[in-house]
């Protein structure tokens, strides 16, 4: 499955109705963004049960900002609606798949369920 572009409006119904979604936030202008765009791509390519997206920081300013971008490229990866990666730079190929397997291999789940309830704290 080829990326996809991701807009403000289509933001949280992709995050949460998918099962792990990765969002690669960049510019036209960054030169690191352009070194990651293909191994994102290929990234789609070799994983089609994941959503890959990417979010123009340009022409999604206000999204960008909410997302608390301060650094381009950023990949987002979410599971379940839940962020569960958040990191700045581009990703060599061999980083991505391994952050790949290991966002399929975690259990959200488990993690959701150990998080202490607002009135146990």
């Amino acid at each position: 499955m080829a990326t996809q572009e991701l807009t403000a409006a289509q933001f949280n119904d992709t995050i949460n109705g998918n099962d792990i979604v990765l969002v690669d936030f960049w510019a036209s202008w960054c030169g690191p963004c352009k070194q990651f765009a293909p191994t994102f791509e290929a990234s789609a390519e070799k994983h089609p049960d994941v959503v890959h997206a990417k979010v123009d920081t340009e022409a999604e300013q206000q999204l960008a900002a909410a997302a608390e971008i301060r650094s381009i490229p950023t990949l987002m990866a979410f599971k379940k609606g839940h962020l569960v990666f958040n990191q700045a730079g581009a990703l060599p190929p061999a980083a991505l798949e391994d952050l790949v397997q290991k966002v399929k291999e975690f259990d959200i789940d488990a993690a959701i369920a150990e998080q202490p309830k607002p009135d146990q704290v």
